[in-house]
């Protein structure tokens, strides 16, 4: 699997606007914060985006020059192992990222749970009358033989190319388009006011399935199951950055928050930053107690 390298392009904060509105109140600087920065690892996905841009606020109102770097998900792993990235917010244990998991979990932990008992899979419109993967076999051409999903390396894809080769689906015919999460996106919108057939990889939380009428096809070879997604740092976190380490331990937050943010950015071009300043402006109490306020 090639990984690509720390040096992808920086992904700059400018999150001034956001931070203005996020609170009235001056940063609390804790002692050892001044000049400390946190680097968080994103891949290009809503998911990751959204809870990555609340606790970037999060961090900089404790004090903290904050940063995020745009990688494939395995390089963020290597990343973090290296030190070199402080959090992953959207790591799927302990089913879909197992394999990533096993390979470095000597060196990392998990720093809190976002949110339980998350479904994944094989994602069609509810017009098409499949139910289930084995549905599939022998009609390639019915859906362009083709099942649309992100880059290579991300665990939904090494589950999928699972699927592909279970002889008991007999999915002869089809082949993965691996693309990305804008690109799986436009097939939808291009498919929908059609009424044709597509297949696409898809997870919650994503805006997708508040913005369209979507299905899991069942997997009833259990290559897909429901995970649990996971703050991730490396481990020794809590003595390099003490502060920083107890307030992302103390995170949360509803699948639910999440879709309305990601929904509000793709219908109506609300930045993450600014939902994320929302966010937290409903959620002051709970940030509070969060930052030790």
């Amino acid at each position: 699997m090639k990984l690509i390298t720390l040096s992808t392009t920086l992904l700059t904060s400018t999150l001034i606007a956001a931070g203005a509105h996020a609170t009235d109140q001056r940063p609390l600087v804790a002692e050892g914060v001044e000049d400390t920065t946190i680097t968080f690892g994103m891949p290009a996905w809503t998911s990751t985006e959204a809870p990555t841009a609340i606790a970037e606020l999060i961090l900089e109102e404790a004090g903290y020059n904050v940063e995020k770097k745009l990688l494939a998900q395995p390089a963020i792993f290597q990343g973090m192992q290296a030190e070199q990235i402080d959090f992953f917010m959207d790591a799927w244990l302990p089913y879909t990222e197992q394999a990533l998991w096993s390979e470095y979990q000597d060196d990392l932990q998990k720093v809190a749970t976002s949110y339980e008992n998350v479904p994944l899979g094989w994602v069609v419109p509810t017009y098409v009358e499949e139910e289930t993967i084995g549905d599939l076999a022998g009609k390639a051409e019915k859906f362009g033989g083709q099942i649309v999903t992100i880059g290579a390396g991300a665990g939904i894809v090494d589950l999928s190319e699972q699927v592909m080769a279970d002889e008991d689906y007999d999915l002869d015919g089809y082949q993965l388009a691996y693309t990305s999460e804008a690109a799986m996106m436009g097939v939808i919108k291009d498919k929908v006011p059609k009424q044709e057939p597509f297949i696409i990889t898809g997870w919650r939380p994503h805006s997708m399935f508040s913005q369209y009428d979507l299905k899991f096809l069942e997997d009833t070879e259990e290559h897909f199951k429901y995970d649990s997604v996971f703050v991730l740092s490396y481990k020794g976190m809590e003595d390099k950055y003490p502060r920083a380490y107890d307030i992302m331990s103390q995170w949360h937050i509803s699948v639910a928050d999440l879709e309305a943010m990601m929904a509000a950015y793709e219908n109506d071009d609300v930045p993450f930053e600014d939902s994320a300043a929302a966010w937290i402006e409903d959620n002051r109490e709970r940030v509070n107690e969060m930052l030790g306020n």
